[in-house]
């Protein structure tokens, strides 16, 4: 169990939740920048799979998809409805369709996750590093699932144990991160606090990127395009 005293759950101040409010709004500024997004390095039409947020569904990743696909990349969503928080299950499901893909094609997949979603992402390419090029995390608790988000207070409603789930994160790390992984991460996220955004696992090949978003508009924010699109670029799966 984690014992950083400075790690704890979003207050939810006003601040906060006026800035993840509006985080929305980085969609016409998307826009904006539609024209200097198409200068990020062209695909290789390798498939990447890209899972939402907590509540989230695959319209919430359309934009990134979109953005990715017009890249080059064959790219296709979770395909399981509103991401749920039914963690155990996500992380078979994407697993089996890892595996699935590799049979077919012969080549490992790059999985992008927002939040939930990104934790999902590792999970899965610990579990199949075989099937998994590489792994990209927008604002993703790695450290004690829900206790240290906003939605911890959902817990009671939910039926969550915060602490038992903190241990079965804590256990799951007994099998080494072997996939690279972006860890992209803000200190203004309103949702996730932003410390329990990185990696503990020191022999993991994690590399973190600080971006100045809220945690909603990392899904909508160009600087963070721009980063997925040049990570996706590297060529060397051992390269973080």
């Amino acid at each position: 169990m984690n014992t950083d005293k400075t790690l704890s759950a979003p207050t939810g101040n006003w601040q906060s939740m006026l800035r993840e409010a509006t985080g929305l709004l980085g969609l016409p500024m998307l826009a904006l920048s539609a024209a200097s997004l198409r200068d990020e390095p062209a695909g290789d039409g390798s498939t990447v799979v890209v899972l939402p947020g907590f509540g989230g569904d695959d319209l919430s990743t359309w934009p990134l998809r979109a953005f990715l696909r017009s890249l080059g990349y064959r790219v296709r969503g979770w395909g399981l409805g509103s991401n749920r928080a039914t963690v155990p299950e996500s992380i078979d499901v994407i697993g089996t369709l890892v595996e699935r893909h590799l049979e077919e094609s012969d080549a490992p997949l790059s999985l992008v996750g927002w939040s939930l979603g990104g934790y999902i992402a590792r999970e899965v390419a610990r579990d199949k590093p075989h099937g998994v090029r590489r792994v990209i995390t927008l604002g993703s608790p790695v450290i004690g699932g829900p206790k240290y988000t906003s939605v911890a207070v959902l817990a009671p409603l939910q039926g969550w144990n915060l602490d038992e789930i903190e241990v079965e994160v804590e256990r799951r790390k007994g099998v080494p991160l072997r996939v690279p992984t972006t860890a992209i991460f803000s200190r203004r996220d309103g949702i996730v606090a932003w410390r329990a955004c990185i990696d503990p696992e020191g022999d993991a090949p994690v590399e973190h990127v600080e971006v100045n978003s809220s945690h909603i508009g990392l899904g909508f924010d160009a600087h963070v395009y721009r980063l997925v699109a040049r990570r996706l670029a590297r060529r060397d799966r051992n390269d973080p």
